[in-house]
């Protein structure tokens, strides 16, 4: 019998005769948007769980600093990361714990057929 996954939070109620004009969904589909291109996915992952600064981002990630720079303030103008300024340093890190949890359940989620496929596996 399968086991009932935990649910972190309750999805709003959006009655689908408002679907069509609320605001949010538009709003949604930015923010997948934005993380949907590959390079911006991982900017935010190598911020999601430390400060790094521009310079540590791109060295990490094999990325020119302008490059990374470019991405990041797409990424702060959607509140996806935040800026942190210490002396002439900026640092980046995820917005808040809202980010960190959908990114960390969407890898879980990504995660979720391999770990099935290997346990069917296993069993033959």
């Amino acid at each position: 019998m399968a086991t009932p996954l935990p649910v972190h939070a309750e999805l709003p109620v959006i009655e689908a005769d408002t679907l069509s004009t609320d605001e949010r969904v538009v709003s949604l589909a930015d923010l997948f948007r934005l993380l949907g291109d590959p390079t911006r996915l991982r900017i935010v992952l190598a911020c999601a769980g430390e400060r790094r600064a521009v310079g540590a981002i791109a060295g990490a990630l094999g990325l020119s600093q302008s490059l990374v720079s470019h991405h990041l303030r797409l990424l702060r103008a959607a509140r996806i990361v935040k800026a942190e300024r210490r002396g002439k340093q900026v640092y980046y890190t995820a917005a808040d714990q809202h980010i960190s949890c959908m990114l960390a359940d969407l890898l879980e989620h990504v995660d979720e057929p391999v770990a099935e496929l290997h346990s069917v596996q296993d069993a033959e």
